[in-house]
């Protein structure tokens, strides 16, 4: 892997901290929110044929502010302006057209491009004063003229008081009609064109709320069926449901439910089983999901067991208790597929993120930090020391930094191009050129 370089600045403020990173549909643009409620989005360079190591040369095309702090009077609470998910829609047009959302609102987005201004009105003088109707003798026909090239980023519609609960998820139907958002306990499904109402889909909220037992944590529609959605808990367990069977969506079609090993029984195995993201392949024959210890793949027509686990901090075994003190535990990782779904990607802590080839069950650690990222440099596998004699390249698992953490990251959906978010810096690396 060769690592093209950090893309934000080094000082850390609460509101830099990078909270939701996506690719569009094409790979070219680069879609980042963060907890300040802005939106920066990056382009990629026209690849130069004498140069094709610069392929994944990302630059700054857009920056907006997306959500503002409010305040909730009926509830006193305050809302806060972080960006929770953004989803891209397939283009249509000449515009970009993104879903971002925060804790209650969701909100769409059309970027833009303009290059040209129209000069030359009737009733206007070019600096925008009013003419005088009777001072006009002549007809002009206006023209276009061209001028630096402008983005503009226009909230097109806002999808507001629908949840009661933090949205977590928003996913885009392959209908390109229709998306859903989740909250803790709810579904809800929107019509693009329509902000005023949305159907409720799912709903796990038990009438006493002391019975409550579980929360949804994730919830994505399936890449080609677009009456297919599966939803995960905060238990384990990830529930397919099928909208043709009913409107409201609280009986699954499928539970896909891994029975527990008794061996490994603690008293962090409830917490460290819930499922922090869940993800359809591209070919929409498998989903991955991610729980605190693993990623699992999972096949759509076998519910009994995952077809495949990988560990991806499993010397974090022994060390639950203090990650439990210290708040860790409850970190949210996700995970993504590359192009093929033959790679999968998902972070770790000490700025570490976990790939694993399903074909040749092979895996790899690397390091995401500024210390080992110089523009090219190819990066160097890393090896944590889970006990014993530590050899020379390794870490121990003692001195791993758990404030560095990649919860965000995310694959081009055609080239070997990724993106990774720790804390406030992007890094985006790229297959090797030779």
């Amino acid at each position: 892997q060769g690592v093209r370089r950090t893309q934000r600045p080094p000082t850390t403020t609460f509101s830099d901290i990078i909270s939701t990173v996506e690719f569009n549909h094409t790979g070219e643009l680069l879609a980042t929110g963060d907890k300040g409620g802005r939106v920066v989005i990056f382009q990629q360079e026209i690849e130069n044929k004498n140069q094709p190591q610069f392929r994944s040369e990302y630059n700054v095309y857009s920056t907006f502010q997306s959500h503002e702090p409010e305040f909730d009077y009926l509830k006193s609470l305050e809302i806060e302006e972080k960006i929770n998910k953004i989803r891209w829609l397939p283009q249509k047009n000449a515009a970009q057209f993104l879903l971002s959302t925060n804790d209650k609102t969701i909100k769409l987005w059309k970027i833009s491009e303009r290059d040209k201004r129209p000069e030359g009105y009737n009733l206007k003088e070019d600096d925008g004063r009013f003419k005088d109707p009777n001072n006009i003798t002549s007809l002009r026909v206006p023209v276009l003229i061209p001028m630096d090239l402008m983005v503009e980023a226009s909230p097109r519609r806002v999808f507001a008081n629908a949840h009661t609960y933090h949205i977590n998820s928003i996913s885009v139907n392959s209908d390109n009609e229709t998306y859903l958002s989740a909250d803790d306990l709810r579904i809800n499904l929107w019509h693009l064109e329509i902000t005023d109402r949305s159907f409720n889909i799912v709903d796990i909220k038990p009438a006493n709320m002391e019975e409550l037992t579980e929360v949804i944590t994730a919830a994505e529609f399936h890449p080609h069926q677009c009456n297919t959605f599966v939803y995960s808990s905060s238990k384990g367990t990830i529930r397919l449901c099928d909208m043709r069977v009913s409107a409201l969506c609280d009986k699954h079609s499928k539970l896909f439910e891994e029975p527990e090993d008794p061996s490994n029984r603690s008293f962090f195995s409830e917490i460290i089983s819930s499922i922090s993201d869940v993800k359809f392949s591209h070919n929409g024959r498998y989903m991955m999901t991610r729980d605190y210890l693993s990623v699992k793949i999972w096949d759509l027509n076998m519910e009994s067991r995952p077809v495949e686990t990988y560990q991806v901090h499993e010397y974090l075994r022994s060390k639950l208790c203090s990650l439990y003190e210290n708040d860790c535990i409850f970190d949210k990782f996700e995970c993504c597929w590359n192009g093929n779904d033959s790679v999968v990607m998902t972070g770790s802590y000490n700025n570490f993120f976990r790939m694993f080839d399903r074909g040749q069950r092979r895996d790899v650690t690397l390091e995401a930090s500024r210390e080992n990222s110089k523009p090219m440099q190819v990066l160097k596998p890393r090896k944590v020391c889970a006990g014993g004699k530590r050899k020379k390249d390794e870490i121990s698992v003692d001195s791993l930094d758990f404030n560095k953490k990649i919860l965000h990251t995310a694959w081009h959906p055609q080239d070997n191009i990724i993106a990774v978010a720790t804390t406030n810096n992007l890094y985006i690396f790229q297959d090797k050129v030779n």
